[in-house]
């Protein structure tokens, strides 16, 4: 009895019952690793072995708490290389101190943390009732697609986007979302950690089905690529110019530059002007003025579109007369310089352009006074460019799956990402924005074009290859050539089934595990 005791669970430690210094080692190492699966300073290929640290670190632990405790060390440890950017922002353009940054950036660290701690606990609590590559993929799954909805959602960086640049392999986003390239990723540490710690033929077996789905993940990659070329190539197309301003963010604002911005797009827009009846897009509030006010500030960017004889698509501030809301909008002018349509942003970033909770808590007015309160869009509506349809996502709204699927909905033909990254520097945070993009091209099958004021700006084609893209705080245009791309996408149909098959499973490994602790009270 005292052997079986011992010996029936290679998951849990023989050690005490606190947590040991290599425990805690480990628990951080696996945060450092999920933090350099990212850019700019990581790689997509460090993913599939970050979380094998803290699988060992588990089984130093004896109880569901000290489980949370290094899930929580983990979270920490990533997410404050993933968001340290965060204190940028609030301190250079929140206008707080910097110590106040810091806790604030190290606040959403722990909120975020809690998913990972979450995950930690409930392998603990399973461990002894179902096997890891059972539990680990699907609990993962289960808590990001909480983090990207709970409190708004913020799916920043979810472990599927490390894979950005793994071109065959997130083909299958088409299908499963970017929640299923996390499962895979997970499924593969799982399956590495129990090799390793059991080196049984049981092990080596699960080894072998999961490289065969693996293989065919990368098959189907290659399959529904060229079914990508074959539909491209078919298809009718336009240029497009994508023009990167590159104004100071210090400056954006103040009225003495802003003939001074507007002449710098003018001149870029006229400079690598597109054919006739082509595209031109601006980032988000490219224009430092609102646009609906008839000034000769508006007339400049008339005359612009009729000078062009293109589209014209661009960012600005404009306002309900109404009810004396302000809206962070995209316009569309038409060749002849009339507005073919507006679009209002829908999904808002909390304490960058809504204020939560202000009437309830009378401080956090005086903590936000330099940030924005903006209403909220109607909905993801595309525009109308003729006979086709233009797919508009602000800033955030580039990474969020469902926004990209409600324009596809829509039928829309071509999705257009407009933003103003100068808000984060050159830190890690342009880099990171612009990796999350690459999904929503694959996701929907359609072609995405970005235009952001200091960079990243860039096309994407439906198979999620990035064709052309610009640097960093560089005064710049892009000029290239899209598709009207029409093909069939489960995922854009259907959605997250993905999420919604491991919450399923969930309850059932609860019922189990309920089971057999019932039977053990017996």
């Amino acid at each position: 009895m005292k052997n079986k005791s011992r010996t029936k669970n290679d998951f849990q430690s023989k050690a005490g019952t606190g947590l040991t210094g290599d425990a805690v080692f480990l628990a951080a190492l696996s945060g450092l690793l999920i933090f350099l699966s990212f850019p700019k300073y990581g790689f997509g290929f460090v993913a599939w072995i970050a979380l094998l640290p803290l699988f060992f670190a588990l089984r130093k632990a004896n109880t569901v708490a000290q489980g949370l405790l290094l899930g929580f060390i983990t979270g920490v440890t990533g997410y404050i290389g993933i968001i340290y950017w965060i204190a940028f922002v609030i301190v250079n353009y929140g206008y707080l101190p910097l110590y106040v940054g810091i806790i604030l950036m190290l606040l959403l660290a722990c909120y975020l943390s809690a998913y990972i701690s979450l995950f930690a606990g409930c392998i603990i609590y399973f461990r002894e009732k179902i096997p890891l590559y059972w539990t680990a993929p699907v609990l993962w799954v289960c808590l990001e697609y909480g983090k990207s909805f709970i409190l708004t959602g913020f799916p920043w960086e979810n472990l599927g986007y490390s894979q950005y640049l793994n071109t065959y392999f997130i083909q299958i986003a088409d299908v499963t979302g970017v929640l299923g390239l996390s499962f895979l990723i997970v499924l593969t540490n799982a399956t590495i950690f129990e090799v390793i710690s059991k080196r049984s033929a049981k092990e080596y077996v699960l080894a072998g089905i999961v490289s065969l789905v693996l293989a065919g993940v990368y098959g189907y990659g290659i399959y529904r690529l060229d079914q990508v070329n074959k539909t491209v190539r078919q298809s009718q197309g336009m240029e497009v110019s994508l023009i990167q301003g590159n104004i100071d963010q210090s400056i954006k604002w103040n009225e003495n530059y802003q003939r001074e911005t507007l002449n710098i797009y003018e001149q870029l827009s006229l400079k690598n002007s597109p054919g006739k009846e082509s595209l031109i897009v601006w980032p988000e509030t490219a224009v430092p003025f609102k646009f609906q006010d008839i000034n000769s500030l508006h007339d400049q960017i008339i005359n612009l579109s009729l000078k062009s004889k293109s589209w014209l698509l661009f960012g600005s501030v404009s306002y309900s007369a109404q009810d004396d809301n302000f809206f962070n909008s995209a316009y569309l002018l038409s060749p002849a310089g009339e507005i073919a349509g507006k679009y209002d942003k829908v999904h808002l970033v909390p304490y960058g352009e809504y204020v939560p909770l202000r009437d309830v808590f009378p401080f956090i007015k005086k903590l936000t006074a330099g940030m924005g309160d903006f209403g909220t869009g109607v909905g993801y509506y595309p525009l109308s460019m003729g006979d086709k349809k233009i797919g508009v996502l602000i800033c955030y709204e580039g990474i969020l799956p469902f926004a990209a699927r409600m324009y596809k909905k829509e039928s829309a033909d071509l999705l257009v990402n407009i933003t103003n990254d100068a808000w984060f520097g050159a830190t890690s945070a342009p880099f990171q924005h612009f990796s999350m993009a690459v999904f929503r091209a694959v996701e929907t099958r359609l072609y995405l074009v970005r235009a952001a004021n200091t960079g990243i700006s860039g096309i994407i084609d439906p198979g999620g290859r990035i064709i052309a893209k610009t640097d960093i705080f560089r005064e710049d245009a892009l000029k290239g050539y899209i598709k009207f791309v029409s093909m069939p996408a489960f995922y854009a149909r259907y959605g997250d089934l993905v999420a919604a098959a491991c919450f399923l499973l969930m309850i059932f490994y609860f019922l189990i595990s309920l089971k057999r602790e019932g039977k053990k009270c017996r």
